[in-house]
């Protein structure tokens, strides 16, 4: 066996992820997390704090719905498993305004992709059986839009992105449901960017009947922990009738873990796989952050905030394309036009977390996800005009900084 010397132990820097997500984890849910005992998994403490995690998400997300629990993982985790009721050969009309609902088309394409359409392009297949409706980059899905297309291929399932990150788009949740109601079509909800952030309840929109978000984003519960998902009974009738070919991210086996048996609350879930004491306890705790503020104050601190940072860039010559209140997408002034990878690789390397979008055109994208104060908004605008400046762009400083006076004045004065 070849000698193999150890890397030297692995120091990570205090950062500020001003990006679209991961967010910024609460010193709070770090605590619990190492905090927490070397439990068994299925230790009684454990199993109380999944019912309890049950429970709470259920309040965060404004629902009865009983097939309501966290997946293990990222939000692609909790989007396969929404996504793992689609059978090979199902009608779906997907909805796109950008990179993340695009990567949802994807998704959607492989599932609803026959056997020969699967193995004729196995990374990018072409189900004939999946309408991908592309709404421009920087536009929103609009109601009007979703009615029409469901009218003309009436679907069996029809989903969107409720906020699209790679744009930083608002799209019409309202429009979507109603016209699923209206066609008959399941609709399913890619809920990553909104969930916590957005003052929404998911009971409102009945003719959504799968929903899935993160943990990393508006729930702000790093290290990794549990993307929340649910589920009607209707999609889990549905789902009853197809079945569906994973069992990691069967949603009524899952569900049984959480304390979910044929549909209904127990007292203990039954094993189906191994959970961490220390993501439980994080998961709990952030839920616990969430409720504690409200999600009306939380929504209402997002807007306020955003509102701010949007100003202040505009000030520096600017123009904002986004409409969501956690992100900022933005094209930077004529003089620094087509340097914006440069830029985020500047801004990175002094531990500041911004992100160009993923897909064409290139833009900036700065997040405010859990930085809802004035001192962490004033940071991020003085760390990007200092980047602007190091790259020979220009800024009135002193016409940024009255923007933030002002803003910040006016909710001063208010109180």
């Amino acid at each position: 066996m070849t000698d193999f010397t150890p890397f030297p132990q692995l120091e990570i820097p205090e950062t500020i992820a001003a990006g679209p997500g991961p967010g910024n984890t609460d010193a709070r849910v770090l605590a619990r997390y190492a905090g927490a005992g070397l439990a068994d998994h299925m230790h009684a403490d454990v199993l109380r704090g999944m019912v309890e995690c049950k429970q709470m998400l259920r309040a965060v997300m404004g629902t009865q719905n009983t097939y309501t629990f966290g997946v293990a993982g990222t939000g692609w985790s909790g989007l396969d498993m929404m996504f793992s009721a689609v059978q090979p050969g199902d009608k779906v009309v997907m909805f796109v305004n950008g990179t993340f609902s695009g990567i949802d088309g994807l998704t959607v394409r492989m599932k609803a992709a026959t056997a020969e359409e699967l193995a004729a392009n196995p990374l990018d297949p072409q189900a004939a059986s999946v309408v991908i409706v592309d709404v421009p980059h920087g536009q929103s899905v609009t109601g009007e839009l979703v009615e029409a297309a469901l009218a003309e291929h009436t679907p069996k399932w029809a989903a969107m992105a409720h906020w699209e990150t790679g744009s930083g788009r608002v799209n019409d949740i309202e429009g979507f449901s109603a016209a699923c109601e209206k066609h008959g079509a399941l609709g399913l909800v890619d809920a990553v960017s909104s969930l916590g952030v957005g003052d929404f309840r998911i009971d409102d929109y009945p003719g959504v009947h799968g929903w899935a978000s993160c943990p990393q984003k508006g729930i702000c519960c790093l290290p990794l922990t549990y993307a929340p998902v649910s589920f009607t009974d209707t999609y889990i009738d549905a789902l009853k009738a197809t079945g569906t070919r994973t069992f990691c991210h069967h949603p009524i086996l899952e569900a049984r873990h959480w304390g979910v048996i044929d549909g209904q609350d127990v007292e203990k879930g039954t094993y189906h796989r191994t959970h961490s004491a220390y993501a439980v306890s994080a998961f709990h705790e952030a839920l616990r952050i969430c409720l504690q503020q409200t999600i009306a104050q939380r929504a209402s601190d997002y807007s306020f905030h955003e509102a701010a940072l949007r100003e202040a860039v505009q000030a520096m010559g600017c123009e904002v394309t986004s409409n969501m209140p956690s992100l900022v997408v933005l094209n930077l002034p004529d003089a620094l036009a087509g340097r914006e990878m440069e830029l985020v690789q500047h801004c990175r390397a002094q531990n500041f977390g911004i992100w160009p979008t993923l897909s064409e055109p290139v833009q900036v994208r700065i997040g405010i996800l859990n930085l809802l104060s004035e001192a962490a908004i004033a940071d991020i605008v003085r760390r990007f005009a200092a980047a602007l400046c190091e790259l020979g762009g220009e800024v009135d400083q002193a016409q940024v900084d009255a923007v933030l006076q002002r803003h910040y004045g006016r909710a001063m004065a208010a109180e």
